[in-house]
Formats: structure tokens, C-alpha cells, sequence
């Protein structure tokens, strides 16, 4: 007789267990650069860089050339020149000089060269002026409260006073030449460069000034050594807005009186309806722009490579 069968024994045994398909190298590949490309607030992959920068531009100028092609174009000339008419009036006010008959001349006799040049530097001259008095009396704000609530009254509302306002009392005060165009350059960045002066000055860690204290440091000495330093890096990456501030205002304050500069260029193309003049000085003001923004840029990495590498 034959024993009874042991339930457990009569269990169906598993089949094995299928070893998991890895995906292959470019099935990983893909879907990191998926991640990467639309992850949030993430980087896109370096070499997609420079098709995404020029994807845009690229189908405006496009457009831009469909829109002006032919004899008869969509857009007349006088309303949206071609590209090749801005070329050539670009061409036109660099070849234009100054040079009076039998004179020497010099490279600043270009006209367009001789804008470029007084445009800056009234851009200079202004800027230097706004950040001497903005950056200390800003660190002054910033540090000590009770001359904020002393200042604040005055200065804050100067942040929501239309700049261009002040044209007409600045040419009461200082007449049409020189002093009232750098004036008015001058407040234009100081009322943006003093905030931004206060608030770097009061986001450096509290910790930093308390350690420097109880280490026997005098008030100023942590100025000097911890909110200055601290607050610098900041207070330097914002004159690339200055910077942008600046080159925008100065078509406004070359439009008075002006004999000289890239907003009289512009003014004075306009009067005489040479539309492509007026996009070449655009064109120009654009590249000048971009160019002293990406200078800003490698200076700030330089004097504060330090800040680079703890980010």
C-alpha cells in the first residue's frame, strides 16, 4: 500500500524567476537626456546649447527677410528695411567721416565710430558717478537701520518715478549741454544700483557678523571685513542691469540737445524717415550691450572666482 502523499510535496513548484532585462547603453542614454533636457531648473546638455541660443534669432531673421524680400514686399521699406538695407547703412555711417578738407584725420573721425565713442563715454562717466554714491550710502542703509528709516523716505519712492519725468527740471537746472545729459544718465542708474546695494548688504548671514563681533571687531571693522566683501559679488553681477540701464537712457538723453551720440544718430535718421539708419543704430546699441555684458561677466568670474567654486 502505497503511503499517503505529503500535501506539501503536491505544491506546483515556481517556475524560475526570469532574470531582468537591463536596458541597453542607448535606451539609458536617452532617457538621462530626456530628464535633463525638461527636468525642472535643470541645465540643458552642452551641446544643445548653441541650437536652442540660435533657434530664435534665426526664425526671426528669416521672417524678417520674408516679410522685406523682392520690389514688392509685404512690409515697404520705409516701415521694416531688409537686412541688406541695414547692412548697407551700416556700412554707410562707418565710411562716413568727419575729417574737415585738408585736416588729418584720425579713426574717431568715423561717424559712426565718433557716436560710439561720446554715447560711452557719457555712459562711463555717469556710472562711475552713481555707483561712488550709491554703493556707500547703500552699505551705510543696509547696515544701520535707523539711517535707512532716515533715507528711505526719500530714496524709495525715486524707484517708482518715471526717470524720463525729470528731463524737463533737469534742463531747468543744468541747461541742454553735457551736465544735463550725464545728470540724468546718473539718476537713472542710481535709483536702481541703491537698492540693490541694501538688500546684498542685508542678505549677508548674520552668523558672519556675529562671529566677527565676538571676536572683539569694531562696527566698522565688519563692514570692512565681512558685509563689504560678502556683499560685493552681488553688488558687481548688478551692473550688468546698470550696464543695460544705462545704454537704454542714453538714447533719451541724447535726444536733447545733442550734437554727438548714438541717440542722436538714431533721432536724427528718424526726422529724416532713413528707417535703415535707425535700425542700424538699434543693431549697433544691441552688440555694444551684449559685448559689456559678457565683459561684466569674465570680471565677476576673475575677482570672485571664490564665490564660482563654493556654488
Amino acid at each position: 500500500m502505497a503511503p499517503p502523499s505529503d500535501p506539501k510535496l503536491d505544491l506546483p513548484t515556481p517556475a524560475a524567476k526570469a532574470p531582468a532585462l537591463k536596458p541597453g547603453p542607448e535606451v539609458a542614454g536617452a532617457a538621462r537626456s530626456r530628464e535633463s533636457l525638461w527636468a525642472l531648473r535643470k541645465p540643458i546638455p552642452g551641446r544643445l546649447r548653441l541650437p536652442f541660443a540660435l533657434a530664435l534669432p534665426s526664425l526671426l531673421l528669416c521672417a524678417w527677410i520674408l516679410l522685406t524680400r523682392g520690389e514688392n514686399p509685404i512690409i515697404g521699406q520705409l516701415f521694416l528695411p531688409s537686412p541688406g538695407s541695414v547692412l548697407r547703412g551700416l556700412s554707410d555711417l562707418f565710411i562716413r567721416d568727419q575729417c574737415q578738407p585738408g585736416g588729418a584725420c584720425s579713426v574717431l573721425d568715423s561717424y559712426l565710430l565718433r557716436c560710439i565713442w561720446v554715447s560711452g563715454v557719457r555712459i562711463v562717466i555717469s556710472f562711475f558717478f552713481a555707483a561712488a554714491v550709491a554703493i556707500p550710502l547703500g552699505i551705510v542703509m543696509g547696515a544701520f537701520e535707523p539711517v535707512n528709516r532716515f533715507m528711505d523716505p526719500i530714496m524709495a519712492p525715486l524707484r517708482y518715478l518715471p526717470i524720463s519725468a525729470f528731463i524737463p527740471l533737469l534742463i531747468l537746472w543744468l541747461g541742454i549741454y553735457e551736465a544735463q545729459k550725464i545728470a540724468f544718465l546718473f539718476l537713472g542708474v542710481f535709483v536702481f544700483l541703491l537698492p540693490v546695494v541694501i538688500s546684498a548688504i542685508r542678505q549677508v548671514p548674520e552668523e558672519l557678523v556675529q562671529t566677527a563681533l565676538t571676536l572683539g571687531a569694531t562696527r566698522f571693522q565688519v563692514i570692512r571685513t565681512v558685509l563689504l566683501p560678502a556683499a560685493l559679488p552681488d553688488i558687481f553681477d548688478s551692473f550688468r542691469v546698470m550696464n543695460a540701464i544705462s545704454w537704454t537712457y542714453v538714447i533719451l538723453a541724447e535726444f536733447v540737445n545733442a550734437r554727438e551720440g548714438l541717440g542722436y544718430l538714431i533721432d536724427l535718421a528718424g526726422k529724416h524717415l532713413k528707417t535703415a539708419e535707425m535700425f542700424s543704430g538699434i543693431l549697433v546699441i544691441g552688440v555694444i550691450g551684449l559685448g559689456t555684458d559678457y565683459l561684466i561677466r569674465i570680471a565677476n568670474r576673475a575677482l570672485f572666482a571664490w564665490r564660482e567654486q563654493d556654488q
